[in-house]
């Protein structure tokens, strides 16, 4: 009896642009029946209410998901004074309202000095970290609270985009891990009267960039057109690291380095990660400077040469 096909081998990077009402799982389970893909992932969850920047990665590309994974985010997010809610946002029953201090720009300002640079935030109850192997946000549904230890984040920027009587408009820039809702909540402390976070929206992670994002709509019709335009949607695997140097290597050179073996490569960058293509431009991997100047192997494809060039785009 023959083996029954459990999908095809898409290999790439869709920049989804997410809707708000769905969960990132959900819209990944959406986009992979659409593509009919045999194997996909996320790269970091955005909450229900968020919209935005979600990358989908298929085949070849899942390796390399964990460096968006860890890659800066940045985000747009409009916030509300006064009021906090259960999840620190719009979707939370409200737990408490305070009458908001009249606030101008220099005074908004000065609030939001305070949580530039190096900080410290405590995770939400409404999250996906683990506590004793359960998700918080499954113990928060059940009533539940434990203690969350402090996490150091950094937000690189922090802009003052609206400020319109209770409600504020900010970008972020920040690294991995750096809840949004978090932020507004610890703001709206500072401010004397709590805050949450009425919309959110990412708008960049790691290289990707909210002029990029492919609305689920378009995903849609691209799919009643067959996979051919579904696949045209698709960016190379090596998209993920085009703000990394690129590196061309011999064909001898790239035989070692497929073995696992760092290689010595000629007017090389002296350190950090670097995208690596064979002689043909084809994509190969990523690999990482090591101390000596060598390129060690970090992810690298297992592909036939064909595959490659049609993963690399």
């Amino acid at each position: 009896m023959a083996r029954r096909s459990r999908g095809r081998d898409v290999h790439g990077v869709l920049p989804l642009d997410k809707p708000v009402g769905m969960t990132s799982n959900e819209a990944l389970q959406v986009v992979k029946h659409l593509f009919q893909a045999r194997k996909a992932g996320h790269t970091g969850s955005l909450d229900r209410t968020a919209t935005g920047l979600l990358p989908l990665c298929f085949g070849e590309a899942t390796k390399f998901s964990a460096l968006l994974l860890e890659a800066d985010k940045r985000y747009r997010a409009r916030c509300k004074l006064g009021v906090r809610t259960a999840t620190g946002d719009s979707a939370g029953a409200i737990l408490e309202t305070r009458p908001a201090p009249a606030m101008d720009p220099a005074a908004m300002e000065s609030v939001l000095d305070r949580f530039r640079g190096e900080i410290e935030q405590v995770p939400p109850m409404h999250s996906a970290l683990k506590h004793q192997g359960q998700r918080l946000y499954e113990l928060a549904y059940q009533g539940l609270e434990v203690e969350r230890k402090p996490r150091p984040v950094s937000i690189y920027e922090l802009n003052l985009l609206e400020l319109e009587a209770d409600e504020f408009e900010i970008a972020v820039w920040c690294s991995k891990g750096t809840y949004i809702r978090t932020l507004a909540e610890d703001i709206g402390a500072a401010a004397g009267c709590g805050a949450h976070v009425i919309s959110l929206r990412r708008t960049a992670a790691g290289p990707f960039r909210e002029q990029e994002a492919v609305p689920l709509a378009a995903v849609r019709a691209a799919a009643e057109q067959g996979s051919a335009e579904l696949d045209r949607l698709l960016l190379g695997t090596d998209s993920i690291m085009r703000d990394a140097p690129a590196l061309v290597l011999q064909e001898a050179v790239a035989f070692y380095l497929r073995q696992g073996q760092p290689v010595l490569v000629p007017r090389s960058p002296t350190e950090g990660r670097v995208r690596l293509y064979n002689e043909a431009g084809q994509f190969i991997g990523a690999g990482e400077v090591l101390d000596d100047g060598r390129i060690a192997p970090r992810r690298l494809f297992r592909l036939r040469p064909a595959d490659v060039a049609a993963a690399t785009g």
